[in-house]
């Protein structure tokens, strides 16, 4: 690993008490760049711009792909990652899918530590925050031909974050778009998927509602995923959710959540979520709660469900009725090295890696 330090640190601009989400970038970043059919050295060097053109060939044809994970900091400084691995195998098969080359395990996962380690002292400590990551491959050749690029860049960048969607949100179950369709590229973490989705959200905004539950493409009859995250809903004492497929992304938290609710013994069916069967739930008095779960988020409680000309409100639950909220916390508590970890998810980064390794 090639390292340049900065000579010039931000860190003194930083205020950890109003910290936005994704807009201050700690002080270096992770640079390795692919070219005659091989990844160069990783490079660990100081934040900020790269040089590109608009002819570069990830803008004009979407090759691109990213992960989204975070590093916590506990009550005595030490910091840790959350099951790294989990996004190292994604991000490869987002890669593969997009027709890009796969990155190496100490790309990865040593790219991560060293440069959590440089810049460890930007890590907020407190409820709710953490230091967001995002690896991302994209392609920089510059050539203006709808074909493979023959040259890319892998990156990681980072920025101190604190939690967003803390209140209850409503949301709207779309009954016309949809995130993904079979055979396309829902299963991977693409840059494009996101763009995608932005119109559909702001029409939903317009309604009153922040977010949206994606609908299956064929049929619009099932549940898929709710904005950036992943979808479970419980009817009495049962979670549901949706198995993961080429349309749905296998997210870390989800399948975390799944892990928690097993070990607590809470009954949990992962299988086909059918819109009627949510609404007649509802209808029933079964329908207990819907939430959504992602890195970002962690979890979103929904207050509300919109669905056509019908806004359905949900029971407001406290922390202990509420499963999605008991799950949360148990995981939350793993991440920042707050109760046991059973699982062998916590990875600690240790102290000095590049001056010991």
């Amino acid at each position: 690993m090639i390292i340049q330090k900065t000579s010039n640190s931000r860190i003194g601009e930083f205020d950890p008490e109003n910290i936005g989400f994704g807009t201050a970038f700690i002080d270096h970043m992770i640079v390795c760049e692919y070219e005659n059919g091989k990844w160069g050295e990783v490079r660990l060097m100081p934040y900020g711009p790269l040089p590109f053109t608009p002819a570069m060939m990830g803008v004009n044809y979407g090759q691109a792909c990213f992960e989204g994970m975070k590093a916590y900091k506990d009550k005595d400084g030490e910091v840790y990652l959350f099951r790294p691995e989990k996004n190292f195998e994604r991000i490869n098969k987002s890669a593969k899918r997009l027709a890009m080359p796969e990155i190496t395990e100490e790309m990865f996962i040593g790219g991560l530590k060293a440069l959590v380690d440089m810049d460890r002292n930007w890590i907020p400590y407190g409820e709710g925050k953490a230091l967001y990551i995002r690896p991302l491959i994209f392609a920089t050749e510059e050539a203006l031909k709808a074909r493979i690029a023959n040259k890319y860049m892998f990156a990681i960048v980072a920025t101190p974050v604190q939690s967003y969607y803390t209140e209850p949100v409503s949301v709207k179950i779309s009954d016309f778009y949809s995130r993904a369709a079979s055979g396309g590229v829902g299963s991977a973490k693409a840059a494009g998927n996101y763009a995608a989705s932005f119109y559909p959200t702001k029409l939903a905004a317009e309604e009153g509602y922040e977010q949206i539950i994606w609908t299956d493409d064929a049929t619009h009859k099932y549940f898929e995923e709710s904005g950036t995250m992943n979808v479970f809903v419980r009817i009495n004492d049962t979670i549901y959710t949706p198995p993961t497929s080429e349309k749905i992304l296998d997210g870390v938290t989800r399948d975390s959540f799944l892990q928690l609710a097993k070990h607590k013994g809470i009954d949990v069916k992962v299988e086909p979520v059918e819109v009627a069967k949510v609404l007649e739930a509802h209808s029933k008095g079964e329908l207990i709660e819907v939430w959504g779960v992602g890195t970002a988020v962690v979890t979103s409680v929904f207050k509300a469900l919109g669905y056509k000309d019908q806004k359905l409100t949900l029971p407001e639950l406290s922390e202990e009725e509420s499963f999605a909220l008991t799950l949360k916390k148990a995981l939350v508590d793993i991440q920042t090295n707050k109760a046991e970890d059973p699982f062998g998810w916590r990875v600690k980064v240790e102290k000095h890696i590049l001056e010991t390794a």
